[in-house]
């Protein structure tokens, strides 16, 4: 299906945040399509977990708007944009597991707060949630017992446990060994087929992004600078990426010595 056919759900337009003097972004333009994973890639610190937080309503911008789904996110009142976040789910770069909580208290967090459901159709729920991040039967285990890589595959079992059709993800591997890091891509490949969903993934992993990706962006002063298919964007001739690309691969053979 070309492009143009292609039903966008997540429209950002003409995007513009500031931090007092900080200008993070700049006029950022992004369309998303319904039911692919897109990766976006590039320095720290250039505003990427800026556009998510835009994208979910925790923030709002200085200029410009983001729709979602038919909804625009960026015009709505604080409980609106509650509401409307409803088919949306965002895995923070640190977990942020309530860390009071055990593995399943915190898994059905939301089911508890949200839904009206029975004390079974919640258990149900969760097993299903852990079972498909390889979490079976670790209800009862605090936060702190967790490896970084079980810590990551528990918040996800909490943000798929209500199946949204949104999903975003904040540096989901930084932090996490090779091996681990291949584990979390697998799961999000995994849950982007299982629940049919539409995905953000911001990142600096080269290697997580051509795994999960379906189109890859590079973010650069603000902007989307480069948006492309995985091929045309590896073989991009854009300066700005290319430079990335090589400090990216130059970093990674560092880590790995």
């Amino acid at each position: 299906m070309s492009e143009d056919k292609k039903k966008p759900i997540i429209i950002v337009k003409d995007l513009w945040k500031s931090y007092g003097s900080l200008e993070v972004l700049k006029g950022l333009n992004l369309e998303v399509y319904d039911g692919e994973t897109i990766v976006i890639l590039g320095r720290s610190g250039v505003g990427k977990s800026v556009l998510l937080r835009q994208i979910i309503g925790i923030e709002r911008p200085d200029k410009g708007s983001v729709e979602v789904d038919g909804q625009y996110i960026s015009e709505m009142s604080p409980s609106k944009r509650l509401t409307a976040a409803k088919n949306s789910g965002m895995l923070f770069q640190s977990a942020a597991l309530f860390d009071s909580m055990n593995v399943g208290e915190n898994t059905s967090f939301y089911l508890r707060q949200h839904e009206k459901m029975s004390e079974k159709e919640i258990r149900n729920r969760v097993h299903d949630a852990l079972k498909m991040v390889g979490l079976e039967g670790i209800e009862a285990k605090m936060p702190s017992e967790l490896s970084g890589g079980m810590r990551k595959r528990a918040a996800l079992a909490r943000l798929i446990v209500y199946r949204p059709r949104i999903i975003l993800y904040d540096e989901p591997t930084t932090g996490l060994d090779p091996i681990t890091s291949m584990q979390i891509n697998e799961l999000m490949n995994t849950t982007q087929q299982e629940l049919k969903a539409t995905s953000i993934v911001v990142t600096h992993d080269i290697r997580s992004a051509f795994t999960v990706g379906d189109r890859l962006a590079f973010h650069d002063e603000g902007k989307i600078a480069v948006i492309e298919d995985k091929k045309d964007f590896l073989h991009s001739e854009d300066p700005r990426l290319k430079a990335f690309f090589e400090n990216a691969i130059l970093t990674q053979k560092i880590l790995e010595q």
